[in-house]
């Protein structure tokens, strides 16, 4: 049975998100050929947070692929089945059968375009020149086989890693190989077609696959070429590239409203990149209105610095960030300076930090950024620092714990124990064990130097 919500203050109010049951989960997923569905519970925060951007998806995908969710909470049966251990947990699903799990963006936006990826078949047959300019005139990068026959081995193979590849690249085949003449190809051949909007003359737009089709192979080509040298960043695709020391130029990137405009500023970019490109430095440009929370919150950087001209960060994968201080030029003279200067160490490495407490005799030794290096690597102590957030309730119920840790290992000279913000300031946490003072003295036991010296003697540690 399909049901709907009512809402005291709208009235009756439809929603495009199925609602299953146990009674009616098997039949109903099995109508569709996809589906995605959302395992919850009505208590969990993180189910709440994405629930209007799950509405506003299924919206958005109606008639395309249908969005469903479970309440685990009186559907155990069902949640059972599939393995459901913790909420949200999102699964998709084809013609009734469980096909993968979603480990898709959270967002409404996210949401569509991962499902858009999902819907019909895994390669899509092309059969004109006009499907061709239609299916690579996209907002995302395509790759396209094509090939002589239906019966092609080399198209199988295609097709087997495109349905592996499905939830990450968009995939289309032909077999009319005079389709490809104009981009060059005359024996069967893949194609990977670089997003018409990144266009320019300081690359190749369009690049052939020249090694023996197989999933392997063929996701190695894609993984390395597909970003190309200079990709828009944005919060679907930046956990794809914060594996790398990247250098990226934030500024009003709209490539909707405004694409003429935000190429101006990524061929500016592109041009400096060329002079870098073999020096391990990856490029991107980004919408700093999308990712003004991220600047603020890592580098400190507020709405109003420098919004007009492009504002230049680098994040290395080992978290290091730096800030190009100088104003953006157009000449790109000030990035080239800015470039030379991190790669012969002259840059200051951006820290968040908050102040150095001025007061710090207690048991537990309260750590900022700009103190980690001489109270955390003191290579004379045994450190144990915990990473909190003071918003945290398990933070919170492990404070006194922590600070009866400090206590009894107060003679020990040592052992520090030490505390700090983690939402102030930039380092990364290492403990993940047990909370209680006897897990925390057990790891310091086998981790320390020295054997701990307690200040007290409890019998039940």
């Amino acid at each position: 049975m399909r049901k709907y919500y009512i809402s005291l203050k709208q009235g009756l109010a439809r929603t495009d998100v199925l609602e299953l049951s146990d009674s009616d989960f098997d039949y109903t997923v099995a109508e569709h050929e996809t589906m995605l569905v959302e395992f919850f519970a009505p208590w969990c925060g993180h189910c709440q947070k994405l629930a209007p951007e799950y509405e506003s998806a299924a919206t958005q995908l109606k008639g395309t692929v249908p969005l469903a969710k479970v309440d685990c909470t009186v559907n155990s049966q069902t949640c059972g089945r599939f393995g459901v251990n913790g909420y949200p947990t999102l699964k998709i699903f084809r013609n009734g059968q469980e096909a993968s799990a979603y480990d898709g963006p959270r967002s409404a936006e996210g949401i569509v375009s991962y499902m858009k990826k999902q819907a019909g078949p895994n390669s899509t047959p092309l059969h004109s020149q006009e499907g061709l300019d239609t299916f690579i005139n996209n907002f995302d990068a395509s790759v396209v086989g094509f090939f002589s026959r239906s019966d092609s081995v080399l198209l199988a193979e295609f097709k087997k890693a495109a349905s592996a590849m499905r939830d990450s690249y968009r995939f289309a085949h032909t077999t009319g190989l005079e389709l490809g003449l104009k981009h060059g190809v005359e024996a069967e051949s893949v194609l990977l077609f670089r997003p018409p909007r990144l266009n320019s003359k300081f690359e190749e737009n369009v690049l052939k696959f020249s090694d023996p089709i197989s999933v392997s192979s063929l996701r190695r080509f894609i993984r390395d070429n597909i970003y190309g040298m200079c990709p828009h960043l944005t919060s679907e695709n930046k956990d794809n590239l914060k594996n790398r020391d990247l250098v990226t130029a934030y500024y009003n990137v709209d490539y909707l409203r405004n694409p003429k405009g935000s190429n101006y500023w990524r061929n500016r970019i592109l041009k400096v990149a060329t002079q870098f490109q073999s020096r391990g430095l990856s490029f991107s440009v980004a919408d700093r209105q999308e990712f003004q929370d991220d600047l603020e919150e890592d580098f400190g950087i507020s709405p109003s610095d420098g919004a007009e001209l492009p504002l230049i960060t680098i994040r290395t994968r080992e978290g290091h960030k730096y800030i190009m201080q100088e104003e953006f030029t157009r000449d790109g003279k000030a990035l080239e300076k800015f470039l030379e200067d991190y790669f012969a160490g002259k840059l200051k490495r951006f820290l968040k930090s908050e102040p150095r407490p001025e007061n710090n005799n207690g048991p537990v030794k309260v750590v900022v950024a700009e103190t980690f290096e001489e109270i955390v690597n003191d290579p004379t102590k045994d450190v144990l620092i915990e990473f909190y957030a003071p918003w945290c309730g398990h933070c919170k119920n492990l404070e006194p714990k922590y600070t009866e840790l400090g206590e009894q290992l107060a003679d020990d000279h040592n052992i520090v124990i030490a505390k700090m913000d983690a939402t102030a300031n930039d380092v990364p946490s290492n403990y993940d064990g047990a909370r209680e003072v006897k897990d925390l003295l057990s790891f310091l036991k086998k981790e320390a130097t020295h054997p701990p010296i307690l200040s007290v003697t409890r019998d039940d540690l």
